[in-house]
């Protein structure tokens, strides 16, 4: 499947029926202070060019966030502190994200997630996680240019890690726990991809300090070079 396939395919995905209403009712019932918008209200499609060499695996979308504007990280919080960092490291065209439509390009960066409904309290169960996974793997096989794939939080990269495998990369460590900055390299064949680990930029990390601008573009740093070099850091 070509991405755009993918990415139709999830727009239309039923396979979460409970998610569907939910993300619906949200999208019906609305935030106040978003009482003006129009919602999404269904699953989120990824986003970015399909020749990018990094690409980002965060959670799920934010009820009031991606599940209101229909993008990844668009509209929230999380993308507050997210695109800014892209933009810094050079994988944007801008810091703002607010909208579809407001003209932000991704430059050699693809951001997807391991879950594509608002799931409720931002806690997809195992099974809903296990119901999206196929989407990820298609994507992967897709993404040919990837040489860097970042998981956002542990579920971000316990997917990111799963779905190599379930590619066909061998992954050493074979193991890795996930920690702020942990790192695997993902071996097929002669390709390359590395994983690493940050934390999420949710609210939650950013407000309390766990997560800083400089540790988030430190990240980046570290992915720019791995995809100049081919999919290897200096670690």
């Amino acid at each position: 499947m070509t991405l755009s396939e993918i990415e139709r395919a999830v727009v239309r995905c039923t396979r979460c029926p409970e998610l569907r209403e939910y993300t619906a009712r949200v999208a019906r019932e609305r935030k106040r202070a978003h009482r003006d918008c129009e919602y999404w209200g269904k699953p989120v499609p990824s986003f970015g060019p399909a020749n990018a060499r990094i690409v980002l695996v965060g959670l799920a979308p934010g009820a009031h966030g991606s599940n209101r504007t229909g993008r990844p990280f668009t509209g929230d919080a999380s993308g507050d502190f997210l695109y800014p960092a892209l933009y810094r490291a050079g994988l944007s065209s801008q810091p703002n994200a607010t909208n579809r439509n407001d003209g932000l390009v991704l430059l050699d960066c693809f951001v997807t997630a391991a879950a594509r409904c608002a799931p409720p309290a931002n806690k997809p169960t195992p099974q809903e996680l296990r119901n999206c996974f196929p989407y990820l793997v298609s994507e992967f096989s897709a993404l040919t240019s990837m040489r860097v794939a970042i998981g956002l939080g542990a579920i971000g990269f316990d997917a990111t890690l799963r779905a190599l495998r379930e590619c066909g990369f061998a992954l050493d460590p074979p193991k890795p726990k996930f920690a702020h900055g942990a790192e695997a390299a993902a071996r097929k064949g002669k390709r390359v991809v590395v994983a690493i680990a940050s934390y999420h930029p949710s609210r939650q990390n950013t407000n309390t300090g766990v997560l800083t601008v400089p540790m988030f573009d430190a990240i980046f740093a570290r992915a720019v070079t791995a995809a100049r070099r081919g999919g290897r850091t200096d670690r």
